[in-house]
């Protein structure tokens, strides 16, 4: 009677978690919490990270400040399970200690005399000039105050800017340390605890008003040279200086130092590079700096690593002769070596990423993943400086890796369908802080035992509700190419997919963009491949010629064919899949941006009638007006070969690669999404591409947005984005 009433409660909670499940939509997608910035604190014990949360009515973010401890003995172990990851689960309950706070980030620990303190940025404090009411009142009085009152007056300019704070995890009111005018970005504290790095905007070119002081109203820039503009930004005249800022006893700070006083030139280098593009020394008297000073910025990739004292003064190249990308440097513990990542081909930004060593003493350079075929990301030293940590990309994932300084023997610590990165190494320990995530759920934070290889998830902040979602299911399978060679291919079915039943799916083709871009284990907040699986498609992601992942060689052979084999590798990827009887043939659509957009294009006019519907985001259209808008230069001219007009070879390549050569093959109903702040793929491409569509009658929809970039990044947009992309392709793919 027992055991009968059991497996009637049994059934009746599956049921009832059946009846509650829910699937991932574009609104759900903006209740997912996303993880920031984490940082262990200096003992090891205590892990701080950043949450944002968003609030899809009022269009925007908040980040809360949490505190947790970490997981300690000399093994990890519980019962639980990680939904959607499958991995052990020690995820205990987190502290608040900041709520809701609009622009807070750049966390980390500040290891001071007087005891650990968090250290963050965010936005100024309202008063924070104006002392309290009895001040305030001398004041009004015409009262003598007293310099630091008096500092603090002019400081009015710098009200609701992002500035330094710190906080007392142990309790107490928040303290801020900096009262910079224009605002601070990209924190990072000294080993010694005494001193913060910080970057700054640093005007040094003259606006139009400014050089014509009769025309104060003129609306103008003059422009003497390339990248005015970059990515989503038009230059603003100033330039990102890292400055230093010491700290006694009381924490009260000093004048910041620009250690890159009057150069021209960004650290970090933008758009995309933080605070791991400069480090202290572990004595903390110098910083290393990541900065690119040539003449032609447009058209090279030559960043160098620069070394100059915290007091300032004379920079010092130790990257000499090295002409491609050298960035994030990373001092080891001992002092020893300066680690940094290195690309050996000038103006090729997907080059291997090599670790480079500079030896302190010497000033000699060797590489440390010498003869390894694969990329690396994210250079971090042990505890005990004999080894180096680095995530890289493998065949569809993403994994951590280290190598032994004096054997030089490389291992992988960690396996599984995930994408992995490296935060840091957790002090006097063999365990590593990871962000963890796939294809089914965003970002968490990991930690991994590098001697045991044991890992758990230690973040659960999604938790709740993924435990309401029903779960797409993920596949991989390896289709031959035209050459012979086998392509590997991530295929994502939907929760209720039923190998067995009869029904047909629709497809998603999915083209992925960089084009040197693998499609991992990663979780998109628009490319979403969990969302698109639930929206009833099986999507199909292809790893054709050009990944990462797959050897160095297989990597390369994108740049200089775009239209060649990686699109033959997409279409016989798509054709075995077609060939499978649960997709129905005559309702598969080909999807993609930036490339990926480029590709969806390529194969309107090149696809021999298999797609039934098209969207492309952001892609390119033609070639030659493409590389007379585009901004970095570099990136064409290495992989078109230059500009159309330097040989005749040339312009016969970008016409036989430029989709627009093929629009007069165009049926297939056309999706163009573009925003109007895209520098990288201009967004005339765009309109090119509707234009040719609308002028020949093809079915077509331009979702236009005037204040987006290359992503969709404000909630409401992003939403949108998501319904009209459903509506279109369900059109034409749904029955």
């Amino acid at each position: 009677m027992r055991r009968t009433t059991f497996a009637a409660l049994c059934l009746l909670l599956l049921g009832n978690r059946l009846l509650q499940a829910e699937r991932l939509t574009p609104e759900k997608l903006w209740d997912l919490a996303r993880i920031g910035d984490a940082a262990v604190s200096p003992d090891g014990k205590t892990l701080a990270y950043l949450v944002t949360r968003y609030d899809l009515e009022q269009n925007e973010g908040t980040t809360s400040l949490m505190l947790q401890p970490l997981p300690s003995g000399d093994r990890m172990g519980g019962d639980k399970t990680a939904i959607a990851f499958e991995t052990m689960l020690l995820a205990p309950k987190a502290t608040t200690l900041l709520k809701d706070i609009k622009g807070l980030g750049s966390l980390g620990w500040l290891n001071h005399p007087s005891g650990a303190k968090l250290v963050y940025i965010a936005p100024a404090s309202d008063d924070m000039n104006g002392g309290d009411e009895a001040s305030k009142k001398e004041a009004d009085q015409g009262e003598e105050v007293s310099d630091k009152e008096a500092d603090k007056d002019d400081d009015k300019e710098a009200e609701g800017k992002p500035q330094v704070w710190t906080l007392d995890p142990n309790g107490g009111d928040a303290q801020q340390l900096t009262h910079v005018e224009q605002g601070v970005a990209n924190l990072k504290p000294s080993p010694r605890g005494d001193a913060i790095a910080f970057t700054a905007d640093v005007k040094l070119d003259a606006k139009v008003p400014e050089v014509y002081r009769d025309l104060p109203k003129a609306d103008a820039r003059i422009i003497d040279s390339l990248m005015y503009r970059h990515w989503n930004q038009w230059h603003d005249y100033a330039y990102s200086h890292v400055h230093v800022v010491q700290l006694d006893e009381q924490l009260e700070a000093s004048e910041p130092i620009d250690l890159m006083e009057s150069l021209k030139a960004d650290c970090p280098l933008p758009p995309f590079g933080g605070s791991e593009q400069f480090a202290f020394s572990p004595d903390g008297k110098e910083i290393a700096l990541t900065m690119k000073l040539v003449n032609n910025p447009a058209e090279s990739t030559d960043s160098g690593i620069y070394l100059v004292s915290v007091d300032g003064g004379t920079l010092k190249n130790v990257t000499p002769g090295m002409p491609g990308y050298d960035m994030d440097p990373a001092y080891s513990p001992d002092g020893r070596f300066l680690a940094f990542h290195s690309m050996r081909r000038a103006g090729f930004e997907s080059d291997r990423s090599r670790i480079m060593l500079y030896d302190r003493s010497s000033g000699e350079i060797d590489e440390l993943t010498e003869g390894l075929d694969q990329t690396s990301h994210h250079a971090t030293w042990s505890h005990d400086s004999q080894r180096v940590y680095f995530s890289s990309e493998t065949r569809g994932t993403t994994q951590l890796f280290s190598i032994a300084l004096d054997t030089g023997l490389l291992e992988q610590g960690s396996n599984g369908r995930f994408d992995f990165s490296v935060v840091s190494a957790i002090p006097d320990s063999n365990r590593i802080l990871l962000r963890q995530q796939n294809m089914l759920r965003p970002t968490e934070l990991a930690v991994l035992d590098a001697s045991t290889k044991q890992l758990a998830t230690i973040t659960d902040v999604n938790g709740k509700l993924f435990d309401r979602l029903e779960l797409p299911k993920i596949e991989q399978r390896f289709f031959k190419a035209t050459d012979g060679k086998m392509i590997h291919n991530w295929v994502i079915l939907p929760p209720d997919y039923d190998s067995e039943a009869e029904r047909p799916w629709p497809m998603l083709t999915y083209c992925q963009g960089g084009p040197q871009g693998q499609i991992g284990q990663w979780f998109s907040y628009r490319w979403n491949f969990h969302m698109m699986a639930s929206h009833g498609y099986v999507v199909l992601a292809v790893n054709r010629r050009g990944m990462p992942g797959f050897g160095r060689e297989w990597n390369d052979q994108i740049s200089g064919d775009w239209g060649g084999q990686a699109m033959q590798d997409i279409l016989a990827s798509t054709d075995a899949m077609m060939a499978d009887p649960k997709i129905d043939r005559e309702r598969v659509a080909a999807i993609g941006a930036s490339f990926g957009g480029y590709t969806v294009y390529w194969l309107m006019g090149n696809d021999a009638n298999r797609f039934c519907a098209m969207a492309a985001h952001c892609g390119v259209y033609n070639l030659n007006s493409m590389y007379g808008a585009t901004e970095e230069l570099f990136f064409v001219n290495h992989d078109l070969g230059g500009p159309y007009w330097k040989s005749e070879a040339i312009a016969e390549e970008y016409e036989l690669f430029s989709p627009h050569t093929f629009a007069g093959n165009w049926k297939t109903p056309l999706l163009v999404i573009h925003g109007e702040k895209d520098f990288r793929v201009p967004v005339t491409q765009g309109m090119e591409a509707f234009t040719a569509a609308q002028v020949q009658g093809v079915e077509s929809r331009f979702l236009y947005f005037p204040e987006e970039g290359h992503w969709v990044l404000s909630p409401q947009n992003g939403v949108l984005w998501g319904r009209v992309f459903f509506d279109w392709l369900d059109r034409y793919c749904k029955p």
